[in-house]
């Protein structure tokens, strides 16, 4: 069942061919409240601007301002834009998460067929089952998978019960994640 992570970070500075330095990147800010239009243009600003990769934020996802299949066109087009305009191989982290897994390899699989290199899952939101589903598909098709760490507070902040971040962590990379939202230390 657990594989293992397929990719790493060598793997992803291969395809974004970029090497030497940190790569750069952020999550798209308002999370909640722009058309897919406008998303697409902030994409496109913070990836013509310098960024590597641009990401969804854990609470993008499909909101009727703004369906996934919509957001996943106007940020291909932006990925595309930016690589003609600044010679660089760009990336986007398109949140996948469903709520089925039937649902969530659909969006992966048109994520695919748009030629971007990265998916977004939501692991704790989603289950496990459905993190290694997806890593299952990403691994067969050639896609990144990040792991986005929403909802970890409820069980790795509690002081007398829970299961700290690092054991989630390890447990994420063993289920397929090639990388991490490891966020910040408090």
């Amino acid at each position: 069942t657990f594989q293992g992570p397929p990719h790493g970070i060598q793997v992803e500075r291969d395809k974004l061919n970029k090497y030497g330095r940190p790569l750069l990147g952020c999550t798209i800010k308002p999370k909640l409240g722009l058309s897919a239009k406008n998303y697409g243009r902030a994409v496109y600003e913070c990836l013509r601007g310098g960024l590597d990769f641009t990401k969804d934020d854990e609470n993008v996802n499909s909101q009727p301002f703004m369906r996934w299949r919509d957001r996943f066109l106007f940020c291909a087009e932006a990925i595309y834009k930016s690589q003609a305009e600044t010679g660089e191989i760009k990336g986007h982290y398109l949140n996948a998460t469903a709520g089925t897994c039937e649902e969530m390899i659909k969006r992966a699989v048109f994520a695919r067929e748009l030629g971007v290199p990265i998916v977004m899952h939501d692991y704790l939101t989603g289950g496990f089952t459905a993190n290694t589903s997806l890593a299952h598909y990403c691994r067969d098709n050639g896609l990144l998978l990040h792991i986005h760490r929403a909802m970890h507070a409820v069980i790795d902040r509690q002081k007398n019960h829970g299961i700290h971040f690092r054991v989630l962590a390890k447990a994420l990379r063993m289920s397929g994640g090639d990388h991490i939202h490891s966020g910040t230390v408090v």
